[in-house]
């Protein structure tokens, strides 16, 4: 039987936040819409929130011996050094994996996809953002935050979910919206020209990919058409006469649209409906347009997703508009009075890498787990996955934090182990001994220009892995 390579594995993250746009008018006079954003908790970045999309993808298909990570956002913690290693570092990557970042424009996110499939062995590409738009603007109405991860393999080596049977690009230069380095908020061009040329590179793209694999609009079962630019999203599906239950859900009034990592969280989210044999199509609209065409498989009758999207749509808490604005640096907050975090230390972290990014701990020979791993432990025990209890906890006002209050509590493990670690993604009048908890990957804060990444505990909410 030949070899195919396609899709082998997906996942999505969405964050625990919800904004209700509604509350935005209140406070500005005016913006705002009806539905909610997705809003990346003052503790999570475009690399925390890749991490968390990896694992959902990941979770689900062993990748050993993964080849390749390829890492794409608009928003990176970091310029000159690699954001990519953080998240290698959070997986546990073999060090002879090398990780990229593919940088600075939502169209990358298509250059990580087309690389990683072109990547020999198994490859994740990931698309991760964070959108920020002014108070009350077009843009903070519209956009969301959010990650996600697809990985690609040959058959040989893991179930192919879904086999690409066309990918066709249009590449057009005209500026519809842009962002100057330090800008925190991209611009836009007058409307009506996004909307004419969009539309035109779209149906380019789309005929191109039909033709390419021998198919009309009416061969194709489910089709995701997603951009920046919400109008042309409307006209390409309106000119390409696709039918209405054809068409995917954007997410737009759920979530918003993530940037960079929408078309990741839509073929996600389309690919955990589907049945085996089924077209999808993901038309994506940002400087030019890009199609990528897939067939499923049979292998997707077995998949369990974990963590999908449909469950993450459902789930979600309010967050108050306020403190949004505080968590994006658009509203300054009183701090709490005291020193504010220094710098980590390069030199210490880089000494204790699979215990500060990988959670990585140690299980003596009498079975007891340690965390930090001790030195004489003869077997090492990763707690990235392990579940536990809270066996006492404490809500602290007075220590920093950019959210007051910390919430800090002391979590014995499943599988051996206790550790004292902050909580995140809670209210703290809703935290109680006995609660159940995961861990996640977050920043514990900032100095410097330097991030300090660790794992935090949050509830444990639903799981499905």
């Amino acid at each position: 039987m030949a070899v195919v390579r396609g899709i082998t594995a997906c996942g999505a993250y969405l964050p625990y936040r919800r904004l209700d746009l509604r509350e935005v008018a209140a406070v500005c006079g005016g913006g705002g819409r009806k539905g909610f954003r997705s809003v990346a908790s003052f503790d999570e970045d475009t690399t925390t929130m890749a991490v968390e999309a990896a694992r959902a993808a990941l979770g689900s298909v062993e990748h050993v011996d993964l080849g390749s990570l390829w890492y794409t956002t608009v928003a990176p913690p970091y310029f000159d050094r690699t954001n990519a290693n953080t998240i290698h570092a959070a997986l546990r990557l073999a060090r002879t994996t090398p990780a990229y970042d593919v940088l600075g424009s939502v169209r990358s996110g298509f250059g990580s996809l087309r690389a990683a499939l072109a990547s020999p062995g198994s490859a994740l590409a990931i698309g991760s953002d964070l959108r920020v738009g002014l108070p009350g603007g077009p843009d903070e109405a519209y956009f969301g935050d959010g990650a996600g991860a697809v990985a690609f393999g040959d058959s040989s080596d893991a179930p192919v979910l879904a086999e690409i049977v066309a990918w066709y690009a249009v590449a057009d230069e005209f500026v519809d919206r842009w962002r100057s380095p330090g800008d925190f908020r991209s611009k836009v061009w007058e409307e009506r020209l996004g909307d004419v040329l969009y539309t035109d590179a779209g149906m380019a793209a789309l005929e191109g990919a039909l033709k390419q694999a021998g198919l009309d609009t009416a061969g194709v079962d489910r089709v995701v058409v997603t951009g920046t630019h919400g109008r042309a999203v409307k006209s390409v599906i309106a000119r390409a006469g696709i039918a209405v239950d054809a068409v995917a859900d954007e997410l737009a009034t759920q979530i918003g649209i993530t940037g960079a990592a929408h078309p990741y969280l839509l073929l996600a989210a389309a690919l955990q409906k589907a049945s085996p044999d089924e077209i999808i199509a993901l038309v994506g609209l940002a400087d030019g347009a890009e199609v990528i065409i897939v067939r499923t498989t049979a292998a997707l009758a077995e998949h369990r997703p974990a963590r999908p999207v449909a469950q993450q749509l459902a789930g979600g808490a309010p967050l108050p508009y306020g403190r949004y604005l505080s968590w994006r640096g658009l509203l300054s907050l009183e701090p709490p009075r005291r020193p504010e975090p220094a710098r980590v230390s390069a030199s210490a972290a880089s000494r204790s890498v699979d215990w500060k990014f990988g959670l990585v701990g140690s299980r003596s020979a009498g079975g007891t787990v340690s965390m930090p791993p001790a030195i004489g432990d003869p077997e090492r025990q990763s707690m990235a996955d392990a579940i536990g209890t809270i066996k006492t906890f404490t809500v602290d006002r007075l220590s920093y934090t950019p959210s007051p209050p910390l919430v800090f509590a002391v979590v014995d493990f499943d599988e051996g182990g206790r550790l004292p670690v902050e909580l995140t993604d809670v209210d703290a009048s809703q935290v109680g001994v006995g609660d159940r908890v995961e861990m996640v990957f977050r920043r514990l804060s900032s100095a410097d220009g330097i991030q300090n990444y660790f794992w935090k505990a949050r509830p444990l909410r639903e799981r499905n892995i």
